[in-house]
This record gives C-alpha cells, structure tokens and sequence, in this order.
C-alpha cells in the first residue's frame, strides 16, 4: 500500500515542469520574457534613431540664429531649408523595414512587430520635426549672445572646432587625389563581399537564461530502481554545483520521452548577479564530472530562448535520416553518428536509435492452452497483473488515502525464470478450474527488440542530435554534416534533413539575403522619387559598403558570427547611415540650382556646413546602440550582436562616407554632365529645356517652400 498524497504533489510538479519545458509550453512560458527584451531593444534603438531629424531641424535654426536673424525669422528659413531633406532621411528609413513586413515563416513573426514599432516610430518623429520643433524653436531659443555658456561648452567647441579645420583639410586633400579614394572604395565593396560569405553564420545566439535542461540515458536493459539510483547520484553532482539554485528530477516515461530508460533534470540557477559563470560556462564545468557517473550518459543543453519547430531531443540540433527499408536505415544511422563524433567542435553526439532492448518473448501453445481451458486474453491478464503495478484497491483513512497495488515481489521482477513459476487459473465454462503453470502452455524465448520506433511523417526515421562547443557557428556546424553524409556514401533511399532551429536556420540564410537585396531596391526607388533621379540614389548609397564592412569586422573581432540580430543590425545600418549622404548631397543639389556653382563647390561646401549635424545624430544613434553592444540587462548577451554590428558599422562609415561621398559625387556629376553635352550640340533649346526640367525643384521641396 501506497500513501496518496505525496504522490499526487510530485506529479503534479512533475506535470507542471513537463509542459513548461515541452516544445510547445517552453514557448508559450518565454513569449512574454521575450517581448519584454524586445521591448527593451526598441526603446534603446528609439533613443539614438528618432532625434535624428529632430537634430538637423534644430543645428540648421541655431545656425541661422548665429548668423544674426531674429529666432521666428531662423526657424521659417532654416526649417524651409533642411525640411525636403529630413523629409527624404524619414522616408528612406522607413522604407528600409517595408520589406520585414512581407517576410513569412518564423524570420517574419520574429520581424514583424520590430519593423511596424520602428517604422513607426520614425514617421512619428519626422512628422514632429517638421511641425513641432521649428515652432518651440521660435518659442525658446535666444540669440547665441544672451547665454552664457560654462567651461565645458568652451571645450566642447574648442573640440569640435578643431575636428573642422582637420576635415576641412584633409577633405581637400581627398578632393584631389579623387582616383585613390575611388579605388579604396572598390576595395572596401570586395572586402563586404568576401567577409559576408567567410563570415560564421548562426542562427540565434546562447541566452543566458538561468535554466539547464538536461536528459539522463542509461543501457536498454536498465531496471526502474537502477534507473533511480542513477539518476540520483546524477542529482548528487548536480546539487554540489555552487551555482545550482534549485532542480527537479525524474525517471521513467514521460510526454517528453517514451523510453523508460531516461532521466530529465530540470535545473534553475542563482540569480545572474549571485553568481559568477554563465549558463554555457555551468554546462561546460559539469559536463565532465558528470562524465564520471558510472553507467549513464547526462546530456544539458541551454535551451533557446525560441523553441523553432522539431522535438525536443537530448541535444539542441537535430539531423534525421529517413527510408521506408528499417534495416538499411538502421545500419546506416550508427555510422553516420560515429562519423559526427569525430568531428571538430561537435559534443553530446547521440540518436533516439533503441533497438537492442532485451526481452523475452512468450509463444503461447494455442491447442494446448485451449485443451486445459485457457484463452491468450486470460495469460496477458495474469502477465499484466504480475508486472503492470495494478491499483486494486484504495484504503480511505481519516488523514490520507492508500493505494493497493498488485505485483510480483520485487525479486521475482528482476528474474526472467520467474515466468516459468507463473500459474494462470483455467476456467470451463462458468466453472474455475485448476491452476496452470504458464510454461505448460508456453515457451519462453529470450532476445532483443526496438525500445522505441520513431516515425517523421509516415517513415520510419533515426534523428541524430548533437550539441556545438561554445564559439563554433551553427552555419559552420550544419556544412560539416553535409560534407560527412556525402563521404560516408549513403544511397539516395536514405533521405536526410535537418529539423528544428538548424532547418529554420538553412531556410533563413536564403531569405535574408534576399531581404537585404530587397531593402536597398526599396530605398533606391524612393529616393529616386523623391530627387527625380537615377543617379544621385547611388551617390547616397555610395556608404553602405563601408557601413557592412565595419558591421562585420566588429563581429569577427569580438568573436562573434552574424547571427538573425547581427543581420537585423545591419539591416538598420542601410536605413541609418545614408542620413549623412542624404545631408551633403541635398545641400549640394541646392547650391548647384539656385547657386550655379559647380559640382566639386558645391560638395565641399555641403560636406563642410553638415558636417555638425553628421557628427551629432551619428553621436546620438553611437549613445543609443552602446548599451546593447555593451550587453547589460538581462539578456544582454544575445542582444550584443546587433549592438555590435550598429557601432561598428556606424564608426567604421563615419569616417569613410564623410570622404567616398563626396568623390562618388563629383564623379556621377561629371557622368551625367557628359551625358547631355551631345544633346545639346544637336538641339541647343531643347537640350537647355531638359537640362531646366531635370534641375527643378521636386515637387515636395516645392511644397515645403
């Protein structure tokens, strides 16, 4: 007899830890932890991304208020002046999310609130720049005169005076040597190209969650009590862990795993600032004296923040072989593993592959059974109620309730030859008759069996797992798999594929890259519009190498690879770094129309007069990203590639665009002066016509005046 009571209290912490920590629990217990993070990002990224055209609006009033006008009469010119081009920096923007919102599969859910947040968001402050601001600025700024300013304003401008005169300088030393900085400019697009395709791929980065779950495997022959007295001095290692908070364990079969020879450990951490390792770090200290346990296998594994898809196996990645032929698969399945073993940078290498489980099988004389009045259902009814653990019965007390079990003693379970000292009662008729010994009327033969039969779909199919050492990209991890299947020489029968994260993975290397392709169409389109033109698009666009290659160097020194956040990152560099061309060359495009200076004139100018406003909202978005690069808060270290890959790209463009603009300018303007020179040989008036149409106003800038 049994007490009740406990039994149903660990069941139901059992049944709780089951679906927290199944694949379609896990993800519903983390939605919410990880929207709060998201959250978090946004509000970081809004710092630095939406005061950007309030930044231009405000440095272009305050120039105006230097030079001597009165603060109304600034903010009418200086908003007139600078609003097509924060118009433009707006809409270029957000139009660089219009294609996260089309994207499908799980890259798309993932992406979809981010860019409606962001786009958003930037519209929004667009809209109060060109509104709100010029009006407060009428309202409360004062000519520079009627401040007084304290010793660090007097340093700051002493600072940013001097950053002037060396750009001034150095400037027009670029203006000059134009061929060379046109040549580096090729070498930093090669440089892009070649590092986004040696680059370490992944797919989403380690969280450190403050959770371990682990499966415990012991032989296929294991007995339930060996199975618990494993799993407790697997709990014993755990438990001396300095950094173990709490942890659950259990044995048998579950929703998890069928097989009763497996163990699960759900462990749960110190707080991360009570302790000094990270989550990967704890995995790392007790895979070895885990090791040591004799007669059992420990897997842990850090669970991703986003369960994608597949089961939930003893290693986080999977790869499944199937064919309808079992014996092929399975002769193929074990060399496959062996093969994984070897290779570099892989660990916890195992497969749900059960199949030498020992067991008896009892072959029933049907004549000689029916002869003595006995039928097969009643030798499986005395069979079950010696080893099934059948409840009978249940004793009520005034304090607790009791189960009656019935069972073979426990000796007698472990002894295979018991079966032979097995009676079943034979009946005729209505009328019980004598008891008959099971080996009368049976014979028993020992052998061995699958543990477990495992189907993808309607075939039969082996699914090998393995986890990755802390550094090595899933992307690098998934190509080594490949190669391995193709030099073992499977035959074509033997379908293979990966599941779960790293097939969500392969799918997404395709799509991303596509979407980045897409992202820059959709702005070249619209600032096409916006300037009527298809040239000065990619003067702006002209910084976007620059801006990839530095994102990506900044990966690879701080040891990372680009990751879904790396690439949301650069992503966001597109839509940020083409603010600075956008400043200089619409200043330009102005001088040139209403001006008549030349080309080269007008650039430097441009260049020199924004150059405090670039400095400024590429400041403002460096403050904004810093503390995601840095990695603080909860989480933070899943964030740090897409902080990362903002700062590198942002610094990195910064002190190239400010120079490659200017020159991919002069040259496109040169390009284009010669494209209408024979025009205007053949049709003087009508070339001088085109010539007027094609440096008119836009339509918006018309407006805006």
């Amino acid at each position: 007899m049994k007490s009740r009571n406990p039994e149903r209290t660990r069941a139901r912490i059992l049944a709780a830890a089951l679906r927290e920590f199944s694949a379609k629990g896990l993800a519903g217990a983390r939605v919410e932890a990880i929207a709060r993070r998201a959250r978090v990002n946004k509000r970081m990224l809004y710092l630095g991304f939406v005061v950007d055209d309030a930044i231009v609006m405000l440095e272009n009033i305050v120039r105006h208020m230097e030079m001597g006008k009165a603060p109304f009469t600034a903010a009418v010119i200086g908003s007139r002046e600078v609003g097509f081009t924060i118009l433009s920096m707006t809409l270029s923007l957000a139009a660089v999310f219009i294609p996260l919102l089309f994207m499908g599969g799980v890259i798309g859910r993932l992406l979809h609130e981010f860019a409606v947040t962001i786009g958003a968001a930037v519209l929004v402050s667009g809209f109060v720049s060109l509104t709100l601001t010029p009006m407060l600025c009428s309202r409360f700024l004062r000519p520079p005169g009627a401040h007084h300013h304290g010793r660090l304003y007097a340093a700051s401008e002493r600072v940013f005076d001097g950053m002037l005169r060396a750009y001034r300088w150095s400037l027009g030393q670029i203006l000059a040597h134009r061929l060379a900085t046109l040549v580096v400019s090729g070498l930093v697009a090669l440089g892009t190209a070649y590092l986004l395709v040696a680059i370490p791929k992944g797919f989403l980065p380690s969280e450190d969650t403050g959770r371990i779950f682990g499966f415990v495997e012991a032989p296929q022959d294991v007995s339930f009590d060996s199975m618990v007295r494993h799993q407790r001095a697997v709990a014993a290692v755990v438990q001396r862990d300095p950094d173990v908070d709490l942890f659950m364990s259990s044995v048998g079969a579950s929703g998890i795993s069928v097989a009763g020879n497996t163990g699960r450990l759900f462990i749960t951490l110190k707080p991360r600032p009570g302790r000094r390792r990270t989550v990967d770090e704890v995995i790392q200290d007790l895979r070895p004296k885990l090791a040591r346990v004799p007669g059992v296998r420990v897997f842990l594994q850090n669970l991703p923040s986003i369960q994608v898809g597949g089961q939930l196996t003893k290693s986080q990645y999977q790869f499944t072989l199937q064919d309808a032929d079992t014996r092929q698969l399975y002769h193929w399945a074990p060399l496959l593993e062996a093969r994984l073993r070897t290779l570099p940078g892989f660990q916890d290498v195992t497969s749900d592959l059960q199949i030498t489980s020992p067991q008896v099988v009892i072959d029933i004389d049907r004549d000689k059974a029916s002869a003595l009045g006995l039928t097969a259902d009643q030798i499986e009814n005395a069979l079950y109620d010696a080893y099934g653990s059948k409840q009978v019965s249940t004793i009520y007390t005034s304090t607790n309730e009791y189960w009656v079990i019935m069972e073979l003693l426990p000796e007698d379970q472990r002894d295979p030859t018991a079966l032979s000292r097995l009676y079943v009662r034979s009946y005729s008729g209505s009328t019980a008759g004598p008891l008959v010994p099971l080996s009368a009327v049976a014979s028993l033969r020992p052998g061995v069996g699958p543990l477990t039969v495992s189907h993808l779909g309607q075939l039969p199919a082996v699914t090998l797992s393995f986890n990755l050492v802390p550094g090595v990209a899933l992307g690098d991890a998934v190509t080594r798999v490949e190669r391995a299947r193709r030099e073992l020489g499977m035959p074509a029968t033997v379908t293979a594929s990966f599941q779960g994260t790293a097939q969500v993975f392969q799918s997404s290397l395709r799509g991303l890259g596509l979407l980045l392709a897409v992202a820059v169409l959709v702005i070249y389109i619209v600032l096409g519009i916006l300037y009527e033109s298809f040239l000065h698009p990619v003067t702006i666009l002209s910084g976007l190498p620059s801006a990839g290659f530095g994102a990506l160097v900044t990966l690879i020194l701080f040891g990372m690879g680009l990751d879904l956040y790396g690439f949301v990152g650069i992503v966001m560099l597109v839509g940020i770094v083409k603010k600075n061309a956008i400043m200089m060359i619409d200043f330009a495009l102005e001088a040139q129309r209403t001006e008549g200076k030349p080309a080269r004139e007008a650039i430097y100018q441009g260049c020199l007069l924004r150059f405090r406003p670039i400095m400024m909202t590429t400041m403002s978005a460096l403050m904004g990203t810093l503390p995601i690069a840095i990695g603080l808060g909860a989480g933070g270290e899943s964030r740090r590639p897409l902080g990362l890959a903002v700062v590198g790209g942002l610094v990195f463009s910064q002190l190239l665009t400010l120079y490659i603009t200017p020159v991919i300018y002069t040259y496109l303007e040169a390009f284009q002066g010669r494209l209408r020179r024979p025009s205007r040989r053949h049709a003087p008036d009508l070339a001088e016509e085109r010539h007027a149409i094609a440096d008119r106003i836009p339509v918006l800038r018309r407006l805006l005046h």
